[in-house]
């Protein structure tokens, strides 16, 4: 916890100084890390008790979680977030929930591994062929920003699916060689691979690829349509110059990323 202005921390157990910062404040955007998703708990009756926040956005930023049915480990991580939204609802406390779905830099990396140059292995999960959404976390921010002062969000869920940023692993992978001028062997991952994995492997090593599953393999970011009644990003904000996949995958030519560690969020 930081106090705006200053160098100030604090944890979120310390519910005396939790609330005295947010009565400072208009708008929380928790960005707490899955271990401690259940932690917001304690946010909500803090704002609850300060009485003056105009809108609340809890730690959510990946799948729309409300509109999925993932194999049980991902379903269980879940759970923790959906725990979340049902009680800010229950607090009546105004809300934005944001589905970002995939943190494009972040699983570009994971499936390209631009910064390895003498591997000529690229692993594909399922087919390959199965749509996700990859969207550069810069604008994931900016979206974010401009949904905190949009009344139209308020009580809302609002999804980030740019059509530029729709792309299937083999589409991407394709791009990629096109870019670099390189080309890779493609290492198949089958679908029950990765389910037998998600049952055997412990937790939470099992919700990585359980992950993997939903996204690149069941296809779940785009199991939906957004329909007139939904609320999508790149509608809501045509002046926002989103960054294409095209785009991204420019960025890592001139500055690759160091491999990804962190655990999927």
């Amino acid at each position: 916890m930081r106090r705006p202005g200053d160098g100030g921390q604090g944890r979120v157990e310390e519910q005396e100084k939790l609330v005295s910062v947010l009565r400072e404040v208009d708008v929380v955007i928790c960005t707490l890390a899955y271990p401690q998703v259940l932690e917001q708990l304690k946010i909500i009756d803090a704002i609850k008790l300060a009485g003056n926040i105009k809108r609340f956005f809890p730690s959510d930023f990946g799948v729309e979680e409300d509109r999925v049915n993932p194999l049980k480990p991902f379903q269980v991580f879940l759970d923790k977030k959906r725990k979340i939204r049902r009680a800010t609802e229950a607090a009546g406390i105004p809300y934005t929930f944001v589905s970002a779905n995939c943190f494009g830099s972040y699983f570009a990396n994971y499936l390209l591994h631009p910064h390895d140059e003498n591997s000529t292995d690229i692993v594909v999960y399922g087919t390959g062929q199965v749509q996700a959404v990859l969207i550069y976390e810069e604008d994931i921010a900016v979206y974010t920003i401009k949904a905190a002062d949009d009344p139209r969000t308020c009580n809302r869920i609002i999804t980030y699916r740019p059509p530029e940023n729709i792309i299937s692993q083999l589409e991407l992978l394709s791009l990629w060689e096109k870019k670099t001028g390189r080309s890779f062997n493609r290492v198949y991952v089958s679908e029950e691979e990765l389910i037998n994995l998600s049952e055997s492997l412990p937790d939470p090593d099992n919700i990585p690829v359980s992950i993997v599953h939903s996204v690149f393999v069941k296809g779940e970011l785009m199991s939906f349509e957004i329909g007139e009644n939904d609320l999508e990003a790149s509608q809501l904000y045509p002046d926002h110059k989103n960054t294409s996949i095209d785009q991204l995958l420019d960025i890592f030519l001139v500055d690759p990323p160091k491999p990804a560690t962190a655990a999927f969020a």
